[in-house]
């Protein structure tokens, strides 16, 4: 089969590996254009491209797909698939039609919940009890297309936006090739349509939601900072300190306290702040420009904060 790829970040990259070390390498490879990044704000390649060149992979960085150019480019190569995994640009139908299989997707959701952009935090953030991974025919819609195969795990207590990251991109790399078998032995399974009654959806993170919230209730706020490790990370303000929350947990205990106040700030159990409902007790922090480290750390490092 001919086939080319179509993604970016590091979730990306484990599929692209994946499918080399099966024997399904793609004759070119798609990714977002290089961008500035780290301290120095020098352009840097995605790890789908840094990969792709390291496998001698040509490699094709367009900033948009819409263009005739594009499309007759694609078209130009009459491609058996396209594997498209977190590529980050929209792909008009004349893309999505020009192979002769279309174009699969691997998303990090048990669709048709999920749908979106951040469905690895977002499924975190809402407590749900398990996560998954689909295997999808691209449709026009947003992560609407029917499916062919889902995998599913569960959620566990401590489960963060990073162990579930890297989780689902190991099982959305073995459901893709097994998904390639398949097509290659030609017994495929019809996909399945979605319900899309049932739909909900993962919106793109924003680093504003990361301020902590005090009106929310101290459950929804551990689950939040779980989610949002290791990006773009909880943070609140404690006297004069911003402190970034790795991790936390809520207590169900009832207060009187309005919320945000700091109820305790000593000993090893934690720092407890007043939340709309419960309390949520820090238990690892990281000051502007420190490292991450237990609270009794911090604590025995700074100045005692002052209960407000």
């Amino acid at each position: 089969m001919k086939l080319a790829f179509a993604g970016t970040p590091e979730f990306a990259a484990v599929s692209l590996e994946a499918m080399i070390k099966a024997g399904f390498t793609p004759s070119v490879v798609l990714s977002q254009p290089d961008r500035p990044a780290g301290r120095g704000r020098s352009l840097q390649a995605s790890p789908v491209k840094q990969l792709a060149e390291s496998r001698d992979i040509p490699v094709w960085q367009p900033a948009s797909l819409r263009d005739e150019e594009a499309r007759s480019r694609l078209a130009g190569l009459e491609l058996d698939l396209m594997v498209v995994v977190a590529y980050g640009l929209i792909l008009p139908s004349a893309i999505l039609a020009a192979p002769r299989y279309g174009c699969w997707n691997v998303h990090a959701s048990l669709l048709p919940r999920w749908r979106g952009a951040a469905p690895v935090q977002r499924c975190i953030e809402a407590g749900d009890d398990e996560s998954g991974i689909s295997i999808m025919q691209m449709a026009e819609g947003l992560d609407t297309g029917p499916v062919f195969l889902q995998a599913a795990t569960p959620l566990t207590r401590d489960e963060t936006g990073g162990s579930l990251h890297d989780r689902l991109a190991r099982m959305g790399a073995e459901a893709l090739v097994h998904c390639l078998h398949s097509l290659e032995h030609g017994d495929m399974p019809e996909p399945r349509a979605q319900d899309n009654d049932a739909a909900t959806y993962a919106h793109k993170l924003d680093k504003a939601e990361a301020e902590l919230d005090w009106s929310l209730a101290a459950n929804v706020l551990a689950r939040r900072i779980r989610a949002f490790n290791p990006w773009p990370v909880c943070w609140t303000v404690l006297g004069e300190e911003r402190l970034r929350v790795w991790k936390a947990c809520a207590l169900q205990v009832r207060h009187g306290e309005k919320p945000g106040t700091t109820l305790s700030s000593s000993g090893p159990g934690g720092i407890d702040i007043a939340a709309a409902e419960g309390i949520l007790r820090l238990l690892e922090v990281q000051k502007a420009g420190g490292r991450r480290m237990p609270v009794s750390d911090f604590l025995n490092a700074a100045q005692r904060i002052i209960p407000r």
